[in-house]
């Protein structure tokens, strides 16, 4: 009789070897390292410091929530908009570029004082409450929206083309381009799919590689630079992150601070994605422990607040923990605390290597937006497996009320307008994301009252 083969991946609290772990963080890194450095390029905030504030507020976010959860922390898009009123605000032009990060450093740090009571309040509330405020129809509809908010984000880079070419060869960059992300995309999707073993685990990895060495023999044989070694110019070897300290501010602190209330139920899907893979993937392996990370919703915002603080005090942007590194996590099946914390040792390694910090930056544009394809569509698709999981009913007419008005105000609000994720209203910009978050959980409540009547009532019929 033959013996049935061991599923492959890793639990929270299981360690892989030391060679498989080090691929597997170089993973993490490699998916959640293009939006980051993206952030702090956008909002004029040091990049060597963001990627170290990056793994720095990784590493105190599992520290401080007990090894529990597997959350990678990097820079979030949600306060992009906010900081960048600060760093160009008029009553600021006369201040240097660190003068400012100090002033939108405060309101970063204030915000994270936010999640912190916003955990407490949920630790306090207890994961019922919590499932009427934020049942599967609302956060698993925020997944949706978070994948595909990015979709225009991935085209984009997957078309795009190495800066400085001659209009000539215009033409036949864009299309090379397109050739590379495509190999790079497929490959990956291939290797996923097809891949047996230890060697399915890293499907990223490889498919970087692919897109990498596609990249190298095309830009030989086109004479078109998709390599790139020198983005970072430095005399030295050593690239040491510069450090600023948070100045006191209330323009900073009413710009910033209120965003972080929106970053909520994304955190919460987040949440929610991995208590579904986890569990899958234990009950798959045959281990009898239940892991409950659903129920540390109030934790993890704990922790999520306590890496803006982190962050914001030496330097970095406000974040979040990233929708790419759970996707990376579900591909590969590897939910290892350890490859995180591993991941994020490296991330700050890198921060302060100049040679490091390039061969990150070499990676054509076009093989992360071959990736992103796929990374952005699996945060997407995990929307739809919590209300899958949930069993949530599509035929009830609340439900899809709730699910229709997230999905368009956070769609529509993405790329209508001038297209830069903010809804005008009213006289003032609202972001789309948060707006469609607010408001479904409003409609929700709204129309969850008369709910435990109707309840009952069926409950009656039944008996």
């Amino acid at each position: 009789m033959s013996s049935r083969k061991q599923p492959v991946g890793y639990l929270p609290d299981e360690r892989p070897p030391i060679v498989e772990l080090i691929f597997f963080a170089l993973q993490q890194i490699v998916v959640m390292f293009p939006a980051t450095v993206l952030v702090a390029l956008i909002t004029g905030f040091h990049v060597s410091t963001t990627i170290f504030a990056s793994g720095l507020s990784t590493l105190c976010f599992i520290l401080i929530t007990g090894r529990k959860i597997p959350l990678y922390y990097g820079s979030s898009f949600s306060y992009i908009a906010a900081i960048a009123s600060i760093m160009g605000a008029e009553q600021f032009s006369g201040l240097t570029l660190n003068e400012k990060i100090s002033i939108a450093q405060f309101g970063i740090v204030m915000s994270g004082f936010i999640s912190i009571i916003a955990g407490l309040l949920i630790k306090r509330a207890g994961k019922k409450t919590i499932d009427k405020i934020l049942p599967p129809t609302v956060t698993g509809s925020i997944a949706i929206i978070i994948g595909l908010s990015l979709a225009k984000n991935a085209i984009e880079n997957a078309a795009a083309i190495p800066a400085n070419i001659a209009d000539g060869q215009m033409q036949l960059a864009h299309n090379m381009a397109w050739i590379i992300s495509m190999i790079t995309l497929f490959s990956t999707i291939i290797y996923s799919v097809y891949l047996k073993g230890r060697l399915s685990q890293l499907p990223i990895l490889f498919g970087l590689f692919t897109g990498y060495l596609a990249a190298a023999i095309i830009g030989h044989i086109t004479g078109i630079p998709f390599l790139v070694f020198d983005t970072i110019k430095a005399n030295g070897l050593l690239s040491i992150p510069e450090f600023t300290i948070p100045k006191p501010s209330w323009a900073s602190v009413a710009a910033i601070m209120p965003i972080a209330i929106a970053t909520i139920p994304e955190s919460t899907a987040h949440i929610y994605q991995l208590d579904i893979y986890i569990n899958a993937l234990a009950k798959e392996k045959g281990s009898k422990k239940e892991y409950k990370i659903a129920d540390k919703l109030g934790l993890n915002l704990i922790g999520d607040g306590i890496g803006d603080i982190i962050s914001g005090f030496i330097g970095g942007p406000a974040g979040t923990n990233y929708g790419e590194n759970i996707s990376t996590m579900a591909i590969s099946k590897v939910f290892s605390v350890p490859v995180l914390i591993s991941a994020a040792i490296i991330t700050m390694i890198i921060a302060c290597f100049t040679p490091l910090i390039n061969a990150i930056y070499s990676i054509p544009t076009a093989v992360i937006g071959g990736l992103s394809v796929y990374l952005y569509g699996v945060i997407a698709a995990q929307g739809i497996a919590i209300m899958m999981d949930r069993k949530v009913n599509m035929f009830k007419s609340k439900n899809l009320a709730v699910i229709a008005i997230i999905l368009v105000i956070g769609l529509g609000g993405t790329y209508g307008f001038t297209g830069n994720g903010m809804i005008p209203m009213f006289g003032i910009e609202i972001p789309a994301l948060a707006t469609a978050a607010i408001v479904g959980i409003l409609l929700n409540l709204l129309l969850s009252i008369g709910d435990k009547a109707e309840e009952e009532e069926d409950a009656r019929e039944t008996n």
